[in-house]
């Protein structure tokens, strides 16, 4: 969750159509597997008839079975989402790089505690670059930022490393280009009042997984696979046989769209984590912590094929 000293503000992400690209930092796609031959009839049926039906696997870069799921996701974010709220899916596929998209996923929303995973990564790194010792505590300040949201260790690495200078090394570093500090909350720059994109958190996934030396990804994946109660759900909707490992981040704001919550999920699921997903969703003003956490759970159940609604818990409003 993001506490906030003044009034909450908020957004997350909209529903459109999915698409699928390749993307910087991913695995390179795997070779094709070349066709098998096989012996066409001498001549048609005389009752055949040339038929104008679009392919009902229309996207090469994804099974059958995944663009089924796929449309399942946009056919239950139509009718749970609708024209109320924003919500923005990003789901990639690191073996082959294959990139699909659903919703504004550029439409910035509030970050909520789904930033505490970018503090995490630029920590280590700068550790790992010998520009920072981090001492036992702040060791321990991160592992309880990763497990449980913890907002107090959250503040004290904030201020100890570099506040305002850490938000550009995000966007300069982990790949987070549309992230931005929002003022008028308070005079100092803060990391609970950044907005973000959809395409930035799975920015961010990808540099985790990809990009980070090897013994810090093991640190941050086992992390993430081993969050508290209050942190299973979103990417957690997967199912345990995925394997998932998730950050989340959920707040109740007040801005121009009204009161409401924002429930946003970034992580990762299956074999070797080669799923990167990232969910943000700025739930109608008339829905409720529950809506929002239910729904991106939904939606990750729903791209791995899992039944739905995912058994997942509900955190507590104030985390």
């Amino acid at each position: 969750m993001t506490r906030r000293s003044l009034a909450p503000a908020l957004l997350a992400c909209a529903v459109l159509a999915g698409c699928a690209v390749p993307v910087a930092g991913a695995a390179a796609p795997l070779p094709a597997t070349p066709p098998v031959a096989t012996s066409a009839p001498t001549s048609a049926p005389a009752s055949a008839a040339p038929t104008s039906a679009p392919p009902a696997c229309p996207d090469p870069a994804w099974s059958c079975e995944q663009q089924q799921r796929f449309t399942a996701v946009e056919s239950y974010t139509r009718r749970e989402v609708g024209a109320h709220g924003y919500l923005g899916v990003v789901f990639t596929d690191r073996r082959t790089g294959a990139v699909w998209r659903s919703g504004a996923t550029d439409h910035e929303g509030w970050t909520a505690s789904t930033i505490k995973l970018a503090i995490a990564t630029d920590l280590l790194q700068r550790e790992r670059a010998g520009t920072i010792a981090l001492a036992a505590s702040d060791r321990h300040d991160m592992d309880t930022m990763l497990n449980f949201s913890d907002e107090a260790a959250s503040d004290r690495l904030w201020k100890k490393y570099g506040g305002d200078a850490m938000l550009a090394r995000f966007r300069s570093d982990l790949g987070m280009t549309g992230l931005h500090f929002v003022p008028g909350f308070t005079k100092a720059t803060y990391w609970g009042f950044v907005k973000c994109t959809t395409d930035d958190l799975a920015a961010l996934m990808g540099h985790v997984l990809t990009r980070t030396d090897p013994a810090d990804r093991t640190y941050l994946v086992d992390a993430l696979r081993g969050v508290a109660s209050n942190q299973q759900w979103g990417v957690w909707g997967a199912g345990p046989t995925e394997q998932p490992g998730n950050k989340d981040g959920w707040s109740f704001e007040s801005d121009s769209y009204g009161k409401h919550w924002v429930t946003d999920t970034v992580g990762f699921a299956g074999p070797a984590e080669r799923y990167a997903v990232a969910i943000m969703y700025q739930v109608d003003p008339s829905g409720s912590l529950a809506d929002g956490a239910h729904t991106v759970s939904d939606v990750a159940a729903l791209l791995f094929g899992r039944p739905t609604p995912a058994p997942i818990t509900v955190p507590a409003p104030d985390g």
